[in-house]
């Protein structure tokens, strides 16, 4: 729990309790449905909490935001993130339903009342969000599209407009450059958490277009 106070030192109790409750329930579930690496399970504060969290060293998002979670797997960011925003509201989807099992029995353990897992393709989404967030699902030329009809046409964080906050790791040039999209930015997760792993991973943000 170091690990995550020393970078987000302002959190209440309760989230504390709540982060500090993360690998045991992750532990327990792995056994029954492989949605953490077994050589990750260990580290599951600094490479998937943590890291997950770096979304949040480039946007913090406002009371009420409406942020979706494409592809969460276990329910990485999208968990972490519900923690850090309890006054925001997210949507945690992925195809696998026994995924989508583990990410609503984690919420229901840790009080999360402002997470919603569900399972369904992004493309068959109707509602519409603030931001969508995800993590190295596939390529951003793949990905985008599926996302791309789910963001509100009203920006309420002024400082940055609603889109994709995706974590990505390694040499990105390629990838962005194959995207043809527009206005992205890339933020080293290096910048923020020190430790090798960190060392390639990045926020990349890609607004609504």
């Amino acid at each position: 729990m170091n690990l995550i106070e020393q970078h987000f030192p302002n959190l209440t109790a309760q989230q504390k309790e709540q982060f500090a409750a993360l690998p045991e329930l992750y532990r327990e579930w792995n056994d029954k449905v492989n949605v953490v690496s077994r050589k990750d399970i260990d580290n599951l504060l600094e490479r998937h909490v943590l890291h997950s969290l770096g979304i949040a060293k480039v946007r913090q998002f406002l009371p009420g935001s409406d942020i979706l979670d494409v592809g969460t797997g276990g329910g990485f960011p999208g968990i972490p993130l519900a923690i850090l925003y309890p006054d925001s509201q997210f949507h945690l989807v992925d195809s696998i339903g026994k995924k989508i099992r583990v990410v609503n029995a984690v919420a229901e353990s840790l009080g999360l009342e402002n997470v919603k897992g569900e399972q369904i393709r992004a493309e068959q989404l109707r509602n519409k969000y603030d931001f969508v967030v995800s993590r190295a699902v596939t390529r951003l030329a793949k990905f985008y599209p599926w996302i791309k009809r789910s963001f509100k046409s009203q920006n309420r964080h002024s400082s940055l407009p609603n889109g994709l906050l995706y974590l990505k790791g390694g040499d990105l040039q390629e990838e962005l450059q194959e995207s043809n999209l527009k206005k992205i930015a890339t933020h080293n997760l290096s910048d923020f958490f020190e430790g090798e792993f960190f060392d390639t991973k990045k926020v990349i943000y890609v607004p609504a277009q």
